[in-house]
């Protein structure tokens, strides 16, 4: 027949991988109610939505409409992602918000500064008696003096996130080694980008024991604890229809916010190419970045970490990234894997319009930038991943796969 075109095994296989990756399916649908289409019904309820908000003339209501339909859109056309629970509908809609700011990042770059200030006290008018935290605050002063009272006052909301935050990345990552280097160079991070950002200097014991051993340590251990746990249980899914008792009814339902399935991975093995420990290494620096991004938007914009501005993106930034390093450790590992997913296209690309924009709106903060350290930076960071990646190897071989954990499907 003229036009036809036989896929090869190979173009089978990549197709199949990709669409597990990027578009995964339900294969046990207990309750059919969720898993149809919608697609008149949510039409419907457009068209009376926009009836209805039609002749009012306000701009919020406005943008909040423009996001709630981008996001209707998101559910009917965007890609699942590589995860099914709770619903896949849900990762659809977070994977539209991750549009939606990579769109309004686009949007920002091509501001000038005013601009983006007047936006800014549009959204919150407090924003304008704003200031920033190193310039109200000291750090890193008589480093000396260590007292209870002084050691105990650090253990604020803020090192409770930090705790709980490394707990969520070792439940990401899943690597012992990949998540210590990714502390340990955190922290040289600091040290080295200190000159711009005076809120880096810690004293050593902060440093050190509070930060490395406590905080980022602890988080480690909690979130690669429940990883194991996970990995041991046997998975059965039963019916919610087939369970009789109003607790177990309501168990299930509960159960459905977990995984439904968990497999091994391992990020390296003694036969690893360049090309993926290159990746690893790729891996490490959009890490390191993201995590700037977050200390950078707040010191050029001027808002505290309290505000929503802050941990909104900060949550934000999470939820997408679980996704992100699902598709990435697909493309990394998986040789029939060609490309990217989209979620973590998109997470690339937001993380360097988070730093461009930072670099064009902080163009006097950057101007004093010391490119010695910039390189002694990526120089140290390239050496550890490298140690790490040795020794995760070195692990493998001498004492056989310790370092694969589990991964939700």
């Amino acid at each position: 027949m003229v036009g036809s075109h036989t896929l090869s095994k190979d173009d089978v296989n990549y197709r199949m991988h990709f669409r597990m990756i990027n578009e995964q399916q339900v294969e046990d649908i207990t309750i059919d109610f969720f898993y149809r289409p919608h697609t008149i019904t949510l039409l419907t309820c457009t068209v009376l939505s926009l009836m209805y908000f039609a002749f009012t003339s306000n701009l919020w209501v406005g943008l909040i409409l423009v996001i709630s339909f981008f996001l209707i859109i998101s559910v009917l056309a965007f890609p699942n992602g590589p995860f099914t629970r709770p619903h896949p509908a849900i990762w659809r809609i977070v994977f539209g918000l991750s549009v939606l700011y990579f769109l309004f990042l686009v949007f920002i770059i091509f501001l000038n500064w005013q601009q983006v200030k007047q936006l800014m006290y549009w959204l919150d008018p407090n924003l304008r008696y704003a200031k920033r935290e190193a310039d109200i605050m000291e750090y890193a002063v008589n480093c000396h003096v260590i007292t209870w009272e002084r050691i105990l006052s650090h253990f604020d909301i803020f090192a409770f996130s930090h705790f709980w935050g490394w707990g969520m990345k070792a439940l990401l990552i899943r690597s012992y080694g990949l998540c210590w280097t990714i502390s340990i160079t955190w922290e040289l991070t600091e040290l080295f980008f200190m000159h711009l950002l005076p809120n880096f200097a810690e004293c050593w014991w902060d440093q050190v024991i509070l930060d490395i051993l406590l905080c980022n340590g602890g988080g480690i251990w909690l979130g690669m604890t429940v990883c194991r746990f996970l990995e041991m249980r046997t998975y059965h899914w039963a019916s919610i229809k087939d369970i009789h008792t109003t607790t177990g009814k309501i168990k299930r339902a509960v159960l459905q916010f977990t995984p439904a399935s968990w497999t091994y991975v391992r990020w390296l093995d003694p036969k690893s190419s360049l090309q993926r420990v290159t990746g690893v290494y790729m891996f490490m620096i959009i890490w390191q970045l993201t995590e700037l991004n977050t200390f950078f938007l707040k010191h050029i914009f001027v808002f505290p970490a309290s505000h929503a501005l802050s941990w909104c993106r900060i949550l934000f930034i999470g939820i997408i990234t679980a996704p992100t390093v699902r598709q990435y450790y697909a493309y990394l590992t998986d040789t029939q894997c060609k490309r990217v997913g989209t979620q973590c296209w998109v997470f690339g690309a937001i993380a360097f319009l988070e730093a461009l924009a930072c670099i064009k709106f902080g163009q006097d903060l950057f101007s004093k930038t010391q490119i010695l350290y910039v390189f002694l930076w990526l120089l140290c960071l390239a050496f550890i991943t490298f140690l790490c990646l040795y020794g995760m190897v070195w692990v493998a071989e001498t004492y056989g796969p310790r370092d694969k954990v589990c991964l939700p499907l």
